[in-house]
Protein backbone atom coordinates (compact mmCIF):
# COMPACT_ATOMS: atom_id res chain seq x y z
CA UNK A 1 0.00 0.00 0.00
CA UNK A 2 1.59 3.59 -1.00
CA UNK A 3 1.50 5.68 1.49
CA UNK A 4 1.93 9.71 1.36
CA UNK A 5 3.51 12.85 2.88
CA UNK A 6 2.30 16.55 2.69
CA UNK A 7 4.22 19.37 3.97
CA UNK A 8 2.35 22.59 3.95
CA UNK A 9 3.19 26.10 4.38
CA UNK A 10 1.36 29.50 4.60
CA UNK A 11 -1.99 30.56 6.11
CA UNK A 12 -4.95 28.36 7.15
CA UNK A 13 -6.40 28.26 4.05
CA UNK A 14 -3.37 26.10 2.95
CA UNK A 15 -4.08 24.02 5.76
CA UNK A 16 -7.69 23.55 4.45
CA UNK A 17 -6.24 22.58 0.98
CA UNK A 18 -3.74 19.96 2.28
CA UNK A 19 -6.42 18.54 4.39
CA UNK A 20 -8.27 18.29 1.38
CA UNK A 21 -5.69 16.26 -0.78
CA UNK A 22 -5.10 13.96 2.27
CA UNK A 23 -8.62 13.00 1.91
CA UNK A 24 -8.72 12.50 -1.79
CA UNK A 25 -5.13 10.28 -1.39
CA UNK A 26 -6.47 8.62 1.36
CA UNK A 27 -9.86 7.75 -0.60
CA UNK A 28 -7.83 6.50 -3.56
CA UNK A 29 -6.13 3.50 -1.07
CA UNK A 30 -3.11 5.90 0.21
CA UNK A 31 -2.10 6.27 4.15
CA UNK A 32 -0.12 8.78 5.86
CA UNK A 33 3.67 7.43 6.23
CA UNK A 34 4.95 7.91 9.54
CA UNK A 35 7.80 10.72 7.84
CA UNK A 36 8.68 12.06 4.90
CA UNK A 37 11.64 9.62 3.98
CA UNK A 38 9.07 6.82 4.57
CA UNK A 39 6.61 8.22 1.75
CA UNK A 40 5.98 6.64 -1.76
CA UNK A 41 4.44 10.62 -2.27
CA UNK A 42 5.44 13.70 -0.81
CA UNK A 43 3.64 16.93 -1.38
CA UNK A 44 5.15 20.65 -1.00
CA UNK A 45 1.88 23.12 -0.31
CA UNK A 46 4.24 26.10 -0.93
CA UNK A 47 2.72 29.80 0.01
CA UNK A 48 3.67 32.96 -2.52
CA UNK A 49 2.08 35.67 -0.59
CA UNK A 50 4.96 37.57 -0.03
CA UNK A 51 9.28 37.31 -0.58
CA UNK A 52 9.83 35.89 2.51
CA UNK A 53 7.12 33.07 2.40
CA UNK A 54 8.56 31.78 -1.38
CA UNK A 55 11.88 31.77 0.28
CA UNK A 56 10.83 29.92 2.60
CA UNK A 57 8.64 27.15 0.16
CA UNK A 58 11.47 26.56 -1.76
CA UNK A 59 13.83 25.79 0.90
CA UNK A 60 11.44 23.64 2.59
CA UNK A 61 11.10 21.72 -1.45
CA UNK A 62 14.88 21.41 -1.61
CA UNK A 63 15.03 20.14 2.21
CA UNK A 64 12.14 17.40 1.12
CA UNK A 65 14.05 16.84 -1.87
CA UNK A 66 16.90 15.08 0.09
CA UNK A 67 14.98 13.50 3.16
CA UNK A 68 12.45 11.36 0.35
CA UNK A 69 13.01 8.13 -0.70
CA UNK A 70 14.83 7.78 -3.72
CA UNK A 71 12.21 6.15 -5.47
CA UNK A 72 9.52 8.52 -3.99
CA UNK A 73 7.61 11.08 -5.80
CA UNK A 74 7.60 15.03 -5.13
CA UNK A 75 4.62 17.11 -6.03
CA UNK A 76 5.40 20.93 -5.41
CA UNK A 77 1.64 22.93 -5.52
CA UNK A 78 -0.05 25.49 -3.89
CA UNK A 79 0.04 29.25 -4.41
CA UNK A 80 3.65 29.31 -5.90
CA UNK A 81 2.95 26.21 -8.46
CA UNK A 82 -0.06 28.25 -9.49
CA UNK A 83 1.79 31.53 -9.65
CA UNK A 84 5.07 30.69 -10.70
CA UNK A 85 4.73 26.96 -12.38
CA UNK A 86 6.94 27.07 -15.22
CA UNK A 87 9.27 28.84 -13.99
CA UNK A 88 9.50 26.18 -10.78
CA UNK A 89 9.23 22.85 -12.95
CA UNK A 90 12.93 24.94 -14.69
CA UNK A 91 14.45 25.50 -11.82
CA UNK A 92 13.64 22.50 -9.34
CA UNK A 93 14.66 19.20 -11.40
CA UNK A 94 14.36 17.38 -7.75
CA UNK A 95 10.72 17.64 -8.17
CA UNK A 96 8.44 15.33 -10.29
CA UNK A 97 5.40 17.38 -11.02
CA UNK A 98 4.72 21.13 -10.27
CA UNK A 99 0.89 20.98 -9.84
CA UNK A 100 -1.47 24.37 -9.76
CA UNK A 101 -5.06 23.91 -8.52
CA UNK A 102 -6.72 23.31 -11.42
CA UNK A 103 -4.45 19.78 -11.63
CA UNK A 104 -5.68 16.48 -10.20
CA UNK A 105 -2.18 14.85 -9.49
CA UNK A 106 -3.45 12.04 -7.30
CA UNK A 107 -4.44 8.39 -9.26
CA UNK A 108 -5.03 4.66 -7.90
CA UNK A 109 -1.55 3.21 -6.05
CA UNK A 110 0.74 2.23 -7.05
CA UNK A 111 1.60 6.29 -7.57
CA UNK A 112 1.37 7.55 -11.06
CA UNK A 113 1.66 11.00 -11.84
CA UNK A 114 -1.86 12.33 -13.56
CA UNK A 115 -2.64 15.89 -14.00
CA UNK A 116 -5.98 16.83 -15.15
CA UNK A 117 -7.59 20.07 -15.63
CA UNK A 118 -10.94 21.56 -13.93
CA UNK A 119 -9.92 20.10 -10.70
CA UNK A 120 -11.51 22.01 -7.57
CA UNK A 121 -10.49 21.52 -4.45
CA UNK A 122 -13.00 23.15 -2.83
CA UNK A 123 -15.23 20.40 -2.03
CA UNK A 124 -13.40 17.59 -1.89
CA UNK A 125 -14.03 14.97 1.21
CA UNK A 126 -11.65 15.59 4.16
CA UNK A 127 -9.93 12.28 5.76
CA UNK A 128 -11.49 12.03 9.98
CA UNK A 129 -10.34 14.72 11.79
CA UNK A 130 -7.38 14.16 14.95
CA UNK A 131 -8.30 17.70 16.76
CA UNK A 132 -10.98 19.21 18.70
CA UNK A 133 -10.76 22.18 16.60
CA UNK A 134 -10.56 22.55 12.46
CA UNK A 135 -10.71 25.12 9.71
CA UNK A 136 -13.35 25.45 7.56
CA UNK A 137 -12.92 27.03 4.35
CA UNK A 138 -15.90 28.50 3.28
CA UNK A 139 -15.10 30.50 -0.30
CA UNK A 140 -12.13 30.65 -2.34
CA UNK A 141 -10.65 33.79 -4.34
CA UNK A 142 -11.60 37.33 -3.48
CA UNK A 143 -13.46 39.95 -5.63
CA UNK A 144 -11.13 42.66 -4.00
CA UNK A 145 -8.21 44.04 -5.68
CA UNK A 146 -6.09 45.64 -2.72
CA UNK A 147 -2.92 47.12 -3.72
CA UNK A 148 -0.07 45.16 -2.18
CA UNK A 149 -1.78 41.68 -2.84
CA UNK A 150 -1.45 38.86 -6.06
CA UNK A 151 -3.86 36.45 -4.42
CA UNK A 152 -6.68 36.99 -6.94
CA UNK A 153 -4.36 36.98 -9.54
CA UNK A 154 -3.81 33.03 -8.85
CA UNK A 155 -6.75 32.19 -6.71
CA UNK A 156 -9.41 34.21 -8.93
CA UNK A 157 -12.53 36.03 -7.80
CA UNK A 158 -14.24 34.76 -4.84
CA UNK A 159 -16.62 31.85 -5.22
CA UNK A 160 -18.41 31.06 -2.16
CA UNK A 161 -19.29 26.91 -1.17
CA UNK A 162 -22.72 26.66 -0.90
CA UNK A 163 -25.14 26.49 2.41
CA UNK A 164 -25.55 22.87 2.29
CA UNK A 165 -21.98 22.08 1.12
CA UNK A 166 -20.63 23.61 4.32
CA UNK A 167 -23.45 22.16 6.27
CA UNK A 168 -22.45 18.85 5.12
CA UNK A 169 -18.28 19.51 6.17
CA UNK A 170 -20.01 20.76 9.22
CA UNK A 171 -21.33 17.80 10.34
CA UNK A 172 -19.09 15.19 9.07
CA UNK A 173 -16.79 17.54 11.44
CA UNK A 174 -19.12 17.46 14.38
CA UNK A 175 -19.74 13.78 14.12
CA UNK A 176 -15.56 13.33 14.60
CA UNK A 177 -15.83 14.76 17.51
CA UNK A 178 -14.30 18.88 16.42
CA UNK A 179 -15.64 20.91 18.90
CA UNK A 180 -14.39 24.43 17.25
CA UNK A 181 -14.97 25.03 13.62
CA UNK A 182 -12.71 28.12 12.52
CA UNK A 183 -14.25 29.44 9.19
CA UNK A 184 -11.80 30.82 6.92
CA UNK A 185 -11.80 32.92 2.79
CA UNK A 186 -10.18 35.69 1.68
CA UNK A 187 -13.25 37.90 2.70
CA UNK A 188 -15.65 36.10 4.84
CA UNK A 189 -18.21 38.88 5.21
CA UNK A 190 -18.80 38.82 1.49
CA UNK A 191 -19.75 34.86 1.65
CA UNK A 192 -22.33 34.27 -1.13
CA UNK A 193 -22.72 37.49 -2.26
CA UNK A 194 -21.31 36.14 -6.08
CA UNK A 195 -23.90 33.25 -5.52
CA UNK A 196 -26.60 35.79 -5.59
CA UNK A 197 -25.22 37.84 -8.77
CA UNK A 198 -24.84 34.73 -10.34
CA UNK A 199 -28.44 34.43 -9.64
CA UNK A 200 -27.66 30.38 -8.46
CA UNK A 201 -31.39 30.78 -6.82
CA UNK A 202 -30.34 29.05 -3.39
CA UNK A 203 -32.26 29.88 -0.18
CA UNK A 204 -29.22 32.18 1.20
CA UNK A 205 -30.07 34.86 -1.30
CA UNK A 206 -32.93 35.74 -0.26
CA UNK A 207 -31.25 36.85 3.08
CA UNK A 208 -29.76 39.66 1.16
CA UNK A 209 -32.99 41.08 0.38
CA UNK A 210 -32.97 44.30 2.66
CA UNK A 211 -29.28 44.51 3.10
CA UNK A 212 -28.74 41.27 5.40
CA UNK A 213 -25.54 39.27 4.65
CA UNK A 214 -25.17 35.80 4.06
CA UNK A 215 -22.69 35.03 6.25
CA UNK A 216 -25.06 36.34 9.33
CA UNK A 217 -27.43 33.35 8.96
CA UNK A 218 -24.81 31.16 8.06
CA UNK A 219 -22.87 32.02 11.61
CA UNK A 220 -26.38 31.58 13.30
CA UNK A 221 -26.86 28.30 12.12
CA UNK A 222 -23.38 26.65 12.11
CA UNK A 223 -23.25 28.32 15.94
CA UNK A 224 -26.09 25.84 16.60
CA UNK A 225 -24.37 22.93 15.56
CA UNK A 226 -20.96 23.35 17.42
CA UNK A 227 -19.57 24.29 20.28
CA UNK A 228 -17.74 27.19 19.24
CA UNK A 229 -17.40 29.32 15.72
CA UNK A 230 -14.97 31.17 15.14
CA UNK A 231 -14.13 34.21 12.13
CA UNK A 232 -11.05 34.76 10.69
CA UNK A 233 -10.07 37.56 8.06
CA UNK A 234 -13.02 40.07 8.26
CA UNK A 235 -12.94 42.88 6.50
CA UNK A 236 -13.86 46.35 8.30
CA UNK A 237 -16.44 47.25 5.92
CA UNK A 238 -17.93 44.57 5.90
CA UNK A 239 -18.38 44.48 9.88
CA UNK A 240 -21.91 44.93 10.07
CA UNK A 241 -24.05 45.76 13.01
CA UNK A 242 -25.74 42.33 12.30
CA UNK A 243 -22.49 41.09 11.84
CA UNK A 244 -21.22 41.92 15.51
CA UNK A 245 -24.17 40.61 16.59
CA UNK A 246 -24.21 37.36 15.47
CA UNK A 247 -20.17 36.88 15.81
CA UNK A 248 -21.16 37.98 20.09
CA UNK A 249 -24.43 35.70 19.97
CA UNK A 250 -22.05 32.84 18.84
CA UNK A 251 -20.38 32.81 22.39
CA UNK A 252 -16.60 33.44 20.70
CA UNK A 253 -16.57 37.68 20.55
CA UNK A 254 -13.05 37.19 18.57
CA UNK A 255 -12.95 39.78 15.70
CA UNK A 256 -10.07 39.10 13.65
CA UNK A 257 -10.16 42.85 11.81
CA UNK A 258 -8.00 43.09 8.22
CA UNK A 259 -6.94 46.65 8.76
CA UNK A 260 -3.53 47.33 7.03
CA UNK A 261 -3.55 50.62 8.19
CA UNK A 262 -5.04 53.23 9.34
CA UNK A 263 -3.75 56.21 7.73
CA UNK A 264 -6.83 57.45 5.14
CA UNK A 265 -4.66 58.28 2.47
CA UNK A 266 -2.29 55.14 2.32
CA UNK A 267 -5.53 53.01 2.84
CA UNK A 268 -6.46 54.82 -0.46
CA UNK A 269 -3.37 53.99 -2.44
CA UNK A 270 -3.91 50.12 -1.02
CA UNK A 271 -7.39 50.72 -2.60
CA UNK A 272 -8.82 49.74 0.80
CA UNK A 273 -11.56 51.55 3.27
CA UNK A 274 -11.41 52.78 6.26
CA UNK A 275 -9.37 55.00 8.57
CA UNK A 276 -7.60 54.93 11.96
CA UNK A 277 -11.09 57.18 13.54
CA UNK A 278 -13.47 55.01 12.04
CA UNK A 279 -11.89 51.42 13.01
CA UNK A 280 -11.54 53.38 16.87
CA UNK A 281 -15.18 53.56 16.64
CA UNK A 282 -15.94 49.92 15.17
CA UNK A 283 -13.68 48.64 18.02
CA UNK A 284 -15.39 50.35 20.52
CA UNK A 285 -18.37 50.04 19.33
CA UNK A 286 -18.33 45.91 19.90
CA UNK A 287 -16.58 46.11 23.16
CA UNK A 288 -20.02 48.11 24.40
CA UNK A 289 -21.64 44.96 23.23
CA UNK A 290 -19.48 42.24 24.53
CA UNK A 291 -16.77 43.25 27.55
CA UNK A 292 -14.99 40.24 26.44
CA UNK A 293 -14.61 41.05 22.62
CA UNK A 294 -11.04 39.77 21.98
CA UNK A 295 -9.30 41.77 18.42
CA UNK A 296 -6.45 41.00 16.17
CA UNK A 297 -5.31 42.49 13.30
CA UNK A 298 -2.08 42.91 11.01
CA UNK A 299 -0.68 45.79 9.67
CA UNK A 300 2.00 46.65 7.11
CA UNK A 301 4.90 48.72 7.50
CA UNK A 302 6.89 50.49 4.55
CA UNK A 303 3.83 50.17 1.53
CA UNK A 304 4.57 52.78 -1.05
CA UNK A 305 4.30 56.48 -0.42
CA UNK A 306 4.22 55.62 3.64
CA UNK A 307 5.27 59.05 5.71
CA UNK A 308 6.65 59.97 9.29
CA UNK A 309 2.87 61.04 9.60
CA UNK A 310 1.32 58.24 8.67
CA UNK A 311 3.49 56.24 11.40
CA UNK A 312 2.89 58.35 13.90
CA UNK A 313 -0.88 58.18 12.99
CA UNK A 314 -0.54 54.32 13.17
CA UNK A 315 1.27 54.60 16.68
CA UNK A 316 -1.35 56.45 18.22
CA UNK A 317 -3.99 53.80 16.75
CA UNK A 318 -2.19 50.82 17.97
CA UNK A 319 -2.18 52.42 21.56
CA UNK A 320 -5.53 53.74 21.63
CA UNK A 321 -7.31 50.70 20.31
CA UNK A 322 -5.26 48.52 22.69
CA UNK A 323 -5.62 44.91 20.58
CA UNK A 324 -5.18 42.02 21.87
CA UNK A 325 -2.94 40.28 19.30
CA UNK A 326 -1.05 41.90 16.18
CA UNK A 327 0.88 40.78 13.50
CA UNK A 328 3.43 43.49 11.65
CA UNK A 329 5.00 43.13 8.08
CA UNK A 330 7.29 44.74 6.28
CA UNK A 331 5.81 45.87 2.52
CA UNK A 332 7.03 42.76 -0.27
CA UNK A 333 6.92 44.08 -3.94
CA UNK A 334 4.62 41.95 -5.72
CA UNK A 335 4.11 41.68 -9.20
CA UNK A 336 1.38 42.43 -11.11
CA UNK A 337 -0.14 44.41 -7.72
CA UNK A 338 -0.97 48.39 -8.29
CA UNK A 339 1.44 48.96 -5.26
CA UNK A 340 4.39 47.66 -7.63
CA UNK A 341 4.51 50.78 -9.89
CA UNK A 342 3.62 53.14 -7.37
CA UNK A 343 6.08 56.17 -6.38
CA UNK A 344 7.50 56.43 -3.21
CA UNK A 345 8.81 53.37 -1.91
CA UNK A 346 10.17 52.78 1.24
CA UNK A 347 13.73 51.89 1.85
CA UNK A 348 13.54 47.98 3.47
CA UNK A 349 15.74 49.10 6.97
CA UNK A 350 13.41 52.51 7.01
CA UNK A 351 10.43 50.24 6.98
CA UNK A 352 12.25 47.73 9.44
CA UNK A 353 12.93 50.08 11.69
CA UNK A 354 9.02 51.18 12.02
CA UNK A 355 7.86 47.76 12.48
CA UNK A 356 9.89 47.50 15.46
CA UNK A 357 8.74 51.07 17.00
CA UNK A 358 5.03 49.52 16.48
CA UNK A 359 5.97 45.81 17.60
CA UNK A 360 7.26 47.06 21.18
CA UNK A 361 4.08 49.20 21.67
CA UNK A 362 2.19 46.60 20.43
CA UNK A 363 4.26 43.38 22.48
CA UNK A 364 3.73 45.45 25.77
CA UNK A 365 -0.12 46.08 25.39
CA UNK A 366 -0.53 42.11 24.30
CA UNK A 367 1.56 41.17 27.59
CA UNK A 368 -0.50 43.67 29.88
CA UNK A 369 -3.51 42.40 28.53
CA UNK A 370 -2.85 38.57 29.16
CA UNK A 371 -1.68 39.89 33.00
CA UNK A 372 -4.93 41.29 33.19
CA UNK A 373 -6.48 37.75 33.08
CA UNK A 374 -4.76 36.19 36.34
CA UNK A 375 -7.50 35.59 38.89
CA UNK A 376 -10.43 35.42 36.42
CA UNK A 377 -12.76 32.17 35.53
CA UNK A 378 -12.21 30.64 31.59
CA UNK A 379 -14.19 27.85 29.98
CA UNK A 380 -11.27 26.43 27.83
CA UNK A 381 -11.08 23.84 25.67
CA UNK A 382 -8.19 21.05 25.60
CA UNK A 383 -6.56 20.80 22.36
CA UNK A 384 -3.81 18.99 23.56
CA UNK A 385 -1.97 17.49 26.55
CA UNK A 386 -1.31 20.49 28.63
CA UNK A 387 -2.70 23.01 26.30
CA UNK A 388 -6.29 24.57 25.79
CA UNK A 389 -7.29 27.97 25.22
CA UNK A 390 -10.17 29.97 26.14
CA UNK A 391 -12.19 32.17 23.39
CA UNK A 392 -9.75 34.52 23.30
CA UNK A 393 -6.86 32.51 21.38
CA UNK A 394 -7.85 31.13 17.81
CA UNK A 395 -5.58 27.97 17.06
CA UNK A 396 -2.24 28.41 16.07
CA UNK A 397 -1.78 31.90 15.98
CA UNK A 398 -2.26 33.59 19.67
CA UNK A 399 -1.20 32.03 23.00
CA UNK A 400 -2.45 29.29 25.07
CA UNK A 401 -3.74 28.41 28.69
CA UNK A 402 -1.49 25.73 30.42
CA UNK A 403 -3.11 23.10 32.13
CA UNK A 404 -2.98 19.73 33.68
CA UNK A 405 -1.95 17.13 31.10
CA UNK A 406 -4.37 14.69 32.72
CA UNK A 407 -7.18 16.67 31.36
CA UNK A 408 -9.07 15.34 28.62
CA UNK A 409 -8.38 16.08 25.28
CA UNK A 410 -11.51 17.21 23.51
CA UNK A 411 -13.06 17.99 26.71
CA UNK A 412 -13.86 21.93 27.75
CA UNK A 413 -12.95 22.76 31.32
CA UNK A 414 -13.70 25.66 33.90
CA UNK A 415 -9.98 26.86 35.03
CA UNK A 416 -8.85 29.36 36.93
CA UNK A 417 -6.00 32.03 35.48
CA UNK A 418 -3.17 31.86 37.88
CA UNK A 419 -0.37 33.08 36.07
CA UNK A 420 0.71 35.10 32.86
CA UNK A 421 3.74 33.90 30.93
CA UNK A 422 4.20 36.13 28.19
CA UNK A 423 1.66 35.53 25.85
CA UNK A 424 0.67 32.07 27.78
CA UNK A 425 -1.64 31.67 30.27
CA UNK A 426 -1.31 28.99 33.26
CA UNK A 427 -5.18 27.93 34.01
CA UNK A 428 -5.69 25.57 37.52
CA UNK A 429 -9.13 23.76 36.81
CA UNK A 430 -12.18 24.58 39.45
Amino acid sequence: MASYWIETLGCPKNHVDSDKLAGRLESQGYTLALSVDEADLVVANTCAFIEAAREESIETVLELADAKAHSARLVVTGCMAERYGEELAEALPEVDLVAGFGVDFVAPTPVNLRPRSNFDLLNLPRPLHRSPWAYLKIAEGCDRRCGFCAIPSFRGDQRSRSRAEILEETGVLVESGTREIVLIAQDLASWGHDRRRARRGEALEVLDEGGTQPIVDLVRTLSARVDWVRLLYLYPSGLTDELIDAIVETGVPYFDLSLQHVSRDLLRGMNRWGDGTRFLERIARIRERDSRATFRSSFILGYPGETEEDQRQLVEFVEAAQLDWAGFFTYSKEEGTSSATREGHVAPELALERLREVSEIQDTISARRRDALVGTLQRVLVDAPGRARSVRECPEIDGVVVVDPEVEVGSFVNVEIVASQGMDLVGAVR
